[in-house]
């Protein structure tokens, strides 16, 4: 007599989400399939480092197969779901790849980038989201000084100023950092490299459409944020809103500023995948999914939705953030959730998602950040260090922790960031995006 065949659980999407869910059912009686469209596990608290040549794609990614080689219940494929069909319980994957049937479904997909109706600033202010992301702002980065040197050799100091201007939109968690290492980029990793431009002339402008940098900070960390931004030489802008990006620079209002390297860090819209699941599904407007307190799908218990494309308002009124420590708990939520359906514990598989709150980190740069930790409040060096032991510690493999250790510990004596490789595509020309 063959054995009955264990339930399916389909994820889709590797992040913090999917992943913490499929780990934390290693011993569930579940056939699990996770579906990525690439192939591992990416540390995003740390892209930006990647994206400012401090650290290699590999020290903050890992592939989800290593990850997940001694989880027998679970295997791994390679590719994009283009469909969701909730009446038959079946994924459609991209490229005739065929489909999968599902009894359980877990969607958690995350979220791309949102310009806010004007998707023709994508081409010329590239946002960070994903590893491909961060390596064509590196690029660009880099060659913005190759850029700026070739101008004053040929005489053409306009055109310099140009390419040293760098422009981070959005004053949030991965703006101020990316402002922030732009300017230590500028004031100490190229000194004395070039021959006919002093990199410590470039403009880095942080711009924020709201009156203060980090919102979600108290006000009083917002102010302490502020003030290490300028002391780094970071111009911030708040108040104003961007009005138009191209090519050649962007507008403030009706004035317009010439700059070849502008950075997107304002805006959040979830994975389209999320409308896959309407008519059942109800959106709001970043397109994210209105989930059950449970976080499954409301009149489809099999299916959960969790991460940054999942909406759910907690009891104080307060919506659950997008952060990689909500989708860790949303992922482990849902496999608690999962256990409990199967070994037949009713009030366990209604239990309500709570969202544990251990407070916000930003780092601003070298021995500069701000922490919030329910009530401790700290700024300078202190949070620095605070920053920089939880993101190691929370960096999956030892491997990784001990590389990024190492090279953050070089950078910190030398001011030298190691990645500074310029590869993977074309450099952008004069008056190109």
């Amino acid at each position: 007599m063959e054995p009955t065949p264990l339930p399916r659980l389909v994820v889709i999407g590797g992040g913090f989400a999917g992943l913490w869910a499929v780990r934390s059912l290693a011993r569930a009686p579940l056939a699990i399939t996770l579906v990525d469209r690439a192939n591992h596990h990416l540390f995003q608290p740390l892209l930006y480092q990647v994206a400012t040549a401090g650290l290699s794609a590999p020290d903050i990614a890992a592939p989800l197969r290593h990850i997940l080689r001694a989880q027998r219940n679970v295997e791994v494929r390679l590719a994009e779901v283009t469909g969701i069909d909730l009446a038959t319980r079946r994924i459609t994957l991209d490229h005739g790849a065929g489909s999968i049937a599902y009894d359980h479904l877990l969607v958690a997909s995350g979220a791309t980038h949102a310009y806010f109706g004007h998707d023709d600033w994508a081409a010329h202010a590239p946002g960070l989201k994903t590893l491909d992301d961060a390596l064509t702002i590196r690029r660009r980065v880099l060659t913005a000084f190759e850029r700026a040197e070739a101008a004053a050799a040929d005489g053409d100091a306009q055109a310099g100023d140009a390419w040293l201007h760098f422009a981070v939109v959005g004053a949030g968690p991965t703006g101020v950092e990316l402002a922030g290492t732009l300017a230590e980029i500028a004031q100490h990793t190229l000194q004395r490299e070039f021959r006919h431009i002093d990199p410590r002339r470039a403009r880095v402008r942080l711009i924020e459409a709201g009156p203060a940098v980090l919102a979600s900070f108290p006000p009083a960390l917002q102010a302490q944020a502020r003030a290490q931004l300028e002391r780094l030489g970071v111009e911030v802008h708040t108040g104003q809103a961007v009005s138009g990006i191209d090519a050649a620079g962007y507008r403030l209002g009706e004035t317009r500023h010439a700059c070849h390297t502008v950075l997107w860090a304002a805006g959040v819209a979830a994975s389209p995948l999320g409308r896959q699941l309407a008519p059942a599904a109800e959106l709001d407007r970043a397109g994210r999914v209105k989930v059950a307190p449970d976080l499954s799908l409301p009149g489809h218990p099999e299916v959960f939705v969790a991460g940054d494309l999942a909406v759910l308002t907690q009891p104080d009124g307060r919506p659950v953030p997008g952060t990689a420590p909500a989708a860790k708990q949303m992922g482990a939520h849902v496999a608690r959730v999962l256990r409990a359906r199967l070994a037949g514990h009713g009030e366990a598989a209604a239990a309500a998602f709570r969202y544990r709150d251990f407070g916000n980190l930003a780092t601003i740069g070298r021995m500069a950040a701000v922490v919030d930790l329910r009530g401790l409040r700290l700024a300078g060096p202190v949070a620095w260090w605070f920053w920089l032991a939880a993101h190691v510690f929370f960096l999956i493999g030892f491997r990784n922790r001990l590389i990024v250790l190492v090279n953050w510990a070089w950078a910190y004596w030398t001011y030298q960031r190691h990645a500074r490789i310029v590869h993977g595509g074309a450099a952008p020309q004069a008056g190109s995006g």
